[in-house]
């Protein structure tokens, strides 16, 4: 029997939770099952978090994202899908578009079906990193495939009319338990090994810690915000000095870090290079508190020494 209480839970849906984002957003959530109801969706056969109700869902398949939406019917969906990819949608331009761009398009027309309010993920890397850091309203300039996609998924939703806040973000690093290592643990296991890596010098950006993500997205959802949030974390800072602050941290040898120019680096997309996200409307309207650099690396320590 349903009771009152259950009554008035309101419905989560995360969707992509299987990428390092969602793992964190499903780990969350799923402690606060006293106060919400929590159902969680990734493109992968089986969850990668334990302990709870995942179904497997393809969101380019608008079949398989009606039939999720219309039976959960979910007060919020936060999108942390994506094809993120960045040399990937170069070659794959037709699946990163699906993905990207159609698989908004499918979660906006049914989430304005049931009233939800949808949560999604979008990036700097819309902007051409001329004249960064960026303000919300800065205007978009891609010079990359992804930036293009991540552009179009925001106009979709500005154009929906479903219910919508969309979180851009920079260098998402932190710990997912299964999946791709991020920023960070790469450069820990990879120094770990005594690899030699090559890290650029020239670009520039807040890298943002995946656990002060979700409080964002947590705040969007407690404060009941709409429209467009710059979140990153509190230091502008070039992804070679990033990586000299990892090494240096963890005790690792930094001899191993070659300094290199995006253009000698020779990628196959384009990068912004003076990139990175003003915070200043999120911090003011939904109390977001990114942690520092160091801070950060100590709550990855713990983890890693788990």
């Amino acid at each position: 029997m349903i009771s009152s209480k259950d009554l008035v839970k309101e419905r989560i849906l995360i969707v992509g939770s299987n990428g390092m984002l969602g793992q964190r957003l499903a780990e969350l959530y799923n402690t606060l099952n006293n106060e919400i109801e929590l159902l969680c969706c990734s493109v992968e056969e089986e969850s990668f978090v334990e302990n709870i109700e995942y179904h497997k869902v393809d969101i380019t398949n608008k079949a398989e994202v009606k039939k999720l939406i219309y039976d959960y019917y979910p007060d919020y969906i936060i999108n942390a899908a994506g094809y993120t990819n960045v040399d990937g949608c170069e070659t794959e331009r037709e699946l990163s578009w699906k993905v990207n761009v159609h698989g908004v398009e499918n979660l906006a027309q049914y989430s304005r079906s049931v009233d939800s309010k949808l949560i999604h993920i979008s990036t700097d890397y819309i902007f051409d990193g001329i004249n960064g850091p960026y303000t919300e309203t800065a205007p978009a300039n891609p010079v990359s495939y992804y930036g293009r996609t991540k552009l179009a998924s925001e106009n979709a939703l500005r154009i929906s009319g479903s219910k919508y806040a969309i979180l851009r973000t920079n260098i998402l690093y932190g710990m997912g338990k299964h999946g791709k290592p991020g920023f960070v643990k790469w450069i820990v296991d990879s120094l770990n090994e005594k690899k030699q890596i090559k890290i650029v010098t020239d670009q520039y950006n807040n890298p943002n810690y995946v656990d002060d993500l979700v409080q964002a997205i947590r705040g969007i959802i407690e404060f009941n915000k709409e429209g467009i949030y710059n979140v990153g974390g509190p230091e502008i800072i070039s992804r070679y000095d990033f990586t000299l602050r990892i090494a240096e941290f963890f005790g690792l040898d930094k001899n191993l870090i070659t300094p290199v120019t995006t253009a000698e680096f020779n990628f196959l997309a384009r990068r912004p290079l003076k990139s990175g996200l003003i915070i200043l409307k999120a911090q003011t309207e939904i109390g977001y508190k990114p942690h520092t650099i160091e801070e950060t690396f100590s709550l990855m320590k713990k983890e890693l020494t788990l």
